[in-house]
């Protein structure tokens, strides 16, 4: 026989639960928080024709992907027009709202209207990306996919 104080705790218990959407996300990945401890440029170091790369241990298939753009489905974020302030928050939000994506693209430009073609946004893309604890390589995109202005990343899932 159930009681009304067994009625009560079983009410109790399924209130307390929330339900997860496996189609956004699988129950046993964690959420990251957003990452806020990056630092700022103050000058351009990379050229904008620069090939970046930062393989990290990463298997050399995965590095092939990223040379090659055989990459099924990466979001993209477009920071043409935004200031290194901007662009690191930007990034923060877009790897945050990304984290259980395998490969994103971040669009950076190449800095062909800055002195010398030196581009300080894409270097402050890539001291941004080697600092993001959720970021585990990035290779510049091939030519098809916006080649030294843009970069695919690989992420910790």
């Amino acid at each position: 026989m159930i009681t009304d104080a067994d009625k009560q705790l079983f009410r109790a218990s399924v209130e307390a639960t929330t339900t997860i959407d496996k189609d956004k996300q699988s129950g046993n990945r964690l959420n990251h928080a957003t990452f806020t401890d990056y630092h700022y440029v103050t000058e351009a170091r990379l050229n904008g024709s620069d090939i970046i790369a930062h393989t990290n241990g990463v298997a050399p298939k995965i590095i092939k992907q990223m040379k090659r753009g055989t990459i099924n489905h990466a979001p993209t974020l477009d920071l043409h027009g935004y200031t290194t302030i901007e662009s690191c928050t930007a990034m923060s939000q877009f790897i945050y709202q990304h984290q259980h994506q395998t490969f994103i693209r971040i669009i950076h430009g190449k800095g062909y209207h800055a002195d010398h073609n030196m581009s300080i946004l894409k270097t402050q893309v890539v001291r941004f990306l080697h600092q993001h604890p959720q970021v585990l390589a990035f290779h510049s995109c091939p030519t098809k996919d916006g080649g030294t202005g843009a970069v695919f990343a690989l992420l910790k899932t």
